[in-house]
């Protein structure tokens, strides 16, 4: 089989089934497991696939958001490993940034409960951070029913009013090339600013991110270090290369 044709079955499968597996592939197209691999990697740099470990995955659309409900169900123990990892980087006398994001809200649970002050844009965060007599702030704007987030002018003004030690956000995409990015330019933006007021920047995010790109373009990827709970060996050198990554295992 030439090499076009088997692109070109590989991207069928693919369009007819989210992941498949390298072994589905090579008996598919009669063709070793290296030369599988070697045209994923090719149609991955094309941007027509992404990478996942043991196979291959279709790409999101760019504009696809899931409801914060839905994605608060998903991979609960992946984002719950990296929360209790990312608040451990809380330390006495913080003033934190918690963005509207999922795995960001699992993060509230095992925060430090004295001597820190969040601000947050995350309206789904505020009854565990009062919950825990935790000192909020929640910033003015527009509440964004998908993602119950804060956005908009009056949420930009309102997060000039701050400065913080640490913010940590959630993304939809991580890629080497496209950065970190998420569906919606109006998130982007309070995401931006967030990051630019902080001293330090967390993207917390689980493995499912990794190789995605959707419509606005948040930062490159060395302005925030990334924890997750797995990133693909054959991938790894692309992200380690530009950022700090911290990888959380059970």
């Amino acid at each position: 089989m030439l090499t076009p044709e088997r692109h070109q079955l590989i991207l069928q499968m693919i369009k007819d089934k989210p992941i498949v597996k390298i072994q589905d592939l090579v008996d598919r197209t009669g063709a070793s497991e290296s030369t599988i691999r070697r045209d994923l990697t090719i149609l991955e740099e094309g941007k027509f696939l992404k990478r996942v470990h043991g196979g291959a995955a279709r790409l999101r659309g760019k504009l696809q958001e899931p409801s914060m409900i839905e994605k608060s169900t998903k991979f609960l123990q992946e984002k719950r490993q990296i929360a209790q990892y990312a608040a451990s980087l809380v330390e006495e006398g913080d003033s934190i940034y918690l963005d509207a994001g999922s795995t960001v809200l699992e993060m509230v649970n095992f925060l430090p409960a004295k001597d820190i002050v969040v601000v947050t844009n995350g309206l789904m965060h505020l009854p565990q951070l009062l919950e825990r007599n935790i000192e909020t702030y929640v910033i003015g704007g527009y509440a964004k029913l998908k993602t119950n987030a804060i956005i908009g002018r009056g949420a930009l003004a309102s997060l000039e009013q701050y400065r913080f030690d640490k913010c940590f956000l959630g993304v939809n995409g991580i890629h080497p090339d496209s950065g970190y990015t998420t569906p919606d330019q109006e998130e982007a933006m309070i995401k931006q600013k967030a990051m630019s007021l902080s001293r330090e920047s967390f993207v917390l995010a689980d493995d499912t991110k990794f190789s995605e790109i959707t419509f606005a373009k948040i930062a490159d990827l060395h302005e925030a270090a990334i924890i997750t709970n797995a990133i693909d060996e054959d991938h790894q050198g692309q992200y380690t290369s530009k950022t700090l990554i911290k990888v959380v295992t059970s």
